[in-house]
């Protein structure tokens, strides 16, 4: 995405430079003194070359620092950064490579006889400006960074000019071929984005506007045969991988001998962990100093961490370009992991881990056995229907998906063979690439499979492919059989005790092309799965829960609050019998804040909860939601209004609050006792009957397990959550409340909680959930009261405020004919479809999305991504006015 241009307020001078054709104007910049930027377009042999150059005031010279950016892009995509670094005291060079922006030239792929060429022609011109450092003439002080196709020429520059004093490449590729023709298959969607991309960049001179000079746009000629080539025959040839590995670092990995910070993307199905990996030991090897990060983030969309990751570049470049011992250029190895979700704003948030040395793919390695029996399954003609992993491109679709447990990783019947390990007695942490030995056979001779590793719930039917990541393999000479090591994708991803591990191999997918003529597979193991855990990896501590110190004072105050209150309580009213059999109604409930004469926590706030509903409370910020919860458990008492819970009056101590169960951030556990110690520990403090406990029923729907007699300081924060649901659970209350019961957990941890709540109303009772996730409360709840500012502004079920139907949104590459609108239209288990910006809204009746999907494929529809229409999301901004602050 390009950065938005900053918004001027002030009519700012433009000062006209009469040298090099270039213009100055000042750039905008949070900090004094204020950045400058120089236009120029620079004529080098083949192609005209559009830079900016940015310096801020001060005397004296200072390092350089070039940055490229990513493909399809240009160098405004970087300007942003390139002010930063300058407002920091680097004289900073950005320009857009041949074929981009306005800069002309064929796409080469980062060739060393033209980009690589165009840069070392940069740092010359680098080294005659009068503000720029030297280390000898003709050999100025500079660093490189960029993302992806900007990343690449960052390591290219430092294996072809030995002037290049410290690199940052992000998200980037060591070896091209490797990364478009893994283990000889052809990853076909992600090399068509490719060149559908470089052919319609832009003209020079004309922003926008698409040419073609030949078939493949702006492409070279001979860049244009070998995708032409590849892309009909489905298979690369060995000229096509030579053609792209003289283009890569790899070639040149050797002479890459400078300290080098590599930012990888976790989510990334185009350039994955593996070629960090390659990079990091080749130039370690060299004996340079190298840092790795793993973002969460990557190609296929995700969080790129991007004030993080600049930070940390600006930090790297302290150190090795300015000399700053002081410089903190972070860990050797970090990787950001899942924190939980910010119950603010829905978002996921994240948490580092680290290690002092690069631990590689391999380091802590543990066996897992898999069941060992052979699986047969076909190839089918014309490699259609596609088994799914990833649609690439698109990971934020993906990713919403898989976080509502419907997911699009799909693997079609008979097209596929599946090995199941025990379950796990504890929990594991993949850090790295799990490998597993197999025997294959083809009856054709030929095999190309895709391995991928599932986690498995303990009822067999939840199941995450982390990062939606598959590695392909093609497999020569196996007519009698052939044993091969396959390494799968690498990844960071905890497994639950109680989960199993299941080892998938299949015979298509989508983002890669399959051999056309039908086939039979025989795969086999030959051992256990190999995964590796590296221990040396340790999460950053996060603050001690609130609880631990908490919740004894604040027992006290609550006791004491209880005592005073119950000397002054009046009598409460006398039961409605006409309400016995209702949850929960509220009328008129109002409650100011403290000291406030006019400004209302809650206000008239009136709605009624029936048996067996799941009612989400939703609001922004400062809606009363909490207030209102509060008021409901009786632990404050409203100024105004009532509250009735089966038909009797809340007060503080009521007897009726013994049929409701609450969940309120979060419980505070004994680690050193077992979940079941702590669970029989808090009913025993309440003085109610064991046999009243319900123990065991609690404990089914809470689903932990084995993980029952462990310590609690052994659990994940998704097992601590369900224990706490469980304590909530016991008794059974009729009226359970859960305030915000995802907040720190992940994606399959929160499909875990949804699960939970819904198998609790299952059997007639009641779950009242506030939350900020809206997708969560779309498909947990049945019904919803909105508040905003105290006030009620709509009730009702689910579907009464979102609109019926499930409506999803396929964006595809370019517009679609008005008759493939209409066959879509037209498929068995679709309503509607519709076409809208960027792509189609097709609403579901009775189809699955993933069989949408296969549809779409089979209708060669230019898939590029899928994903739910937020519904509920729209609805609930209208109601509340966009304003959810």
């Amino acid at each position: 995405m390009k950065p938005r241009l900053p918004r001027w307020t002030a009519v700012l001078a433009v000062l006209a430079v009469l040298a090099g054709g270039g213009a100055w104007a000042a750039a905008a910049s949070d900090r004094p003194p204020p950045v400058q930027r120089a236009d120029r377009v620079l004529d080098l042999p083949g192609a005209r070359i559009d830079t900016s150059y940015f310096t801020a005031g001060g005397e004296g010279r200072r390092p350089a620092v070039l940055l490229g950016h990513g493909f399809g892009g240009s160098k405004d995509d970087v300007r942003a950064q390139a002010e930063k670094l300058a407002g920091d005291g680097y004289a900073v060079l950005t320009w857009s490579a041949r074929g981009f922006g306005r800069s002309t030239g064929r796409i080469g792929l980062n060739d060393p006889a033209h980009e690589v060429q165009d840069v070392r022609r940069l740092i010359d011109w680098l080294a005659g400006r009068p503000e720029v450092r030297l280390d000898k003439k003709g050999d100025p002080r500079v660093g490189v960074a960029g993302a992806s196709y900007g990343g690449a020429i960052a390591l290219l520059a430092a294996g072809y000019d030995t002037r290049v004093d410290a690199i940052a490449p992000a998200i980037t590729y060591w070896n091209l071929a490797d990364a478009l023709f893994p283990n000889g298959v052809f990853k076909k969607l992600w090399a068509g984005i490719f060149f559908s991309t470089g052919s319609t960049s832009a003209a020079p001179g004309a922003p926008g506007r698409p040419t073609a000079p030949s078939a493949c746009g702006r492409f070279s000629d001979e860049l244009c045969a070998l995708y032409q080539r590849v892309a009909v025959s489905g298979k690369p040839d060995a000229a096509a991988r030579a053609l792209l590995e003289a283009r890569s670092p790899s070639a040149v990995g050797a002479r890459i001998k400078v300290p080098a910070l590599i930012v990888q993307g976790q989510t990334d199905s185009l350039f994955p962990l593996s070629h960090a990996d390659a990079m990091a030991r080749t130039i370690a090897a060299n004996g340079a100093p190298v840092a790795v990060d793993w973002i969460a983030g990557g190609h296929d969309g995700g969080d790129r961490e991007t004030d993080r990751v600049e930070s940390r570049v600006r930090a790297w470049f302290d150190r090795h370009l300015k000399g700053d011992a002081n410089a903190d250029t972070g860990p050797a190895f970090r990787v950001s992991r899942s924190g939980g979700v910010d119950s603010t704003d829905g978002q996921a948030t994240l948490r580092g881990a680290t290690a002092d040395r690069y631990p590689g793919l391999a380091a802590g390695a543990r066996t897992v056995e898999l069941a060992a029996r052979p699986g047969t399954f076909t190839n089918p003609a014309g490699a259609n229907p596609p088994a799914i992993s990833a649609v690439p491109g698109v990971g934020g679709a993906l990713g919403s998906f898989s976080s509502l447990g419907v997911g699009l990783s799909l693997d079609f019947p008979g097209q596929s063979a599946a090995f199941e390990s025990r379950p796990l007695t504890t929990p594991m942490r993949i850090t790295g690439a799990p490998t597993v030995r197999v025997k294959v056979a083809s009856d054709t001779g030929e095999a190309v499979l895709f391995g991928k590793v599932y986690d498995v719930g303990p009822d067999g039917r939840q199941q995450v492919l982390p990062s939606q990541l598959v590695a392909p393999v093609r497999v020569e000479g196996a007519r009698q059989g052939r044993t091969v090591d396959l390494t799968l994708p690498a990844v960071d991803h905890e497994v639950e005790a109680g989960h199993r591990l299941r080892l998938v191999l299949a015979a298509t997918d989508l983002g890669y092309a399959s051999p056309v003529t039908p086939a039979t597979y025989s795969v086999t193991p030959q051992g256990p799965l190999t995964v590796p855990t590296a221990p040396a990896v340790r999460t950053q501590a996060a603050g001690l829960p609130w609880w631990v110190w908490g919740l004894p004072a604040a027992g006290a105050l609550i006791a004491a609050a209880l005592l005073l209150t119950a000397r002054r309580r009046t009598a409460a009213p006398a039961p409605d019998p006409a309400l016995a059999a209702v949850p929960l109604q509220i009328a008129g409930l109002t409650k100011k804040y403290a000291g406030a004469t006019d400004r209302y926590a809650v206000r008239d706030l009136s709605f009624r909860v029936e048996q067996g509903q799941v009612l989400g409370l939703l609001g922004p910020n400062g809606a009363g939601k909490t207030t209102t919860l509060r008021m409901l458990m009786g632990l404050i008492t409203p100024d105004d209004g009532e509250i009735r819970v089966f038909g009797q009056a809340i007060r503080p101590g009521a007897p009726v609050l013994s049929r409701v169960g609450a969940f309120v951030e979060g419980a505070g556990f004994l680690p050193h006792l077992s979940g079941r110690d702590n669970l029989d520990l808090y009913w025993k403090a309440t003085g109610r009957p064991t046999e009243d406990a319900h123990i065991e029923e609690a404990l089914e729907i809470a689903g932990l397990g084995d993980a029952l007699a462990r310590a609690v300081r052994t659990y994940s924060q998704g097992m601590r959550q369900r224990l706490a649901i469980a304590q909530a659970m016991l008794g059974l209350p009729d009226l359970l409340i859960l305030d915000e019961p995802t907040n720190g957990l992940d994606p399959p941890q929160i499909r875990e909680m949804r699960d939970v709540m819904i198998r609790y109303a299952a059997g007639g009772r009641t779950v009242i959930v506030s939350s900020h996730l809206l997708s969560e409360v779309e498909q947990s709840c049945t019904h919803l009261v909105v508040m905003d500012r105290g006030r009620l502004v709509q009730a009702g079920p689910v579907e009464e405020i979102t609109g019926a139907g499930d409506t999803l949104l396929v964006t595809v590459a370019g517009e679609l004919s008005e008759p493939l609108v209409e066959k879509i239209g037209a498929l068995p288990g679709v309503g509607s479809a519709a076409r809208t910006e960027g792509g189609v809204l097709v609403r579901l009746d009775g189809a699955a999305p993933t069989a949408l999907i296969g549809e779409l494929v089979r209708l060669d529809v230019p898939l590029t991504g899928v994903g739910p229409h937020h519904r509920l999301e729209d609805a609930f901004l209208t109601l509340i006015g966009g304003d959810s602050a």
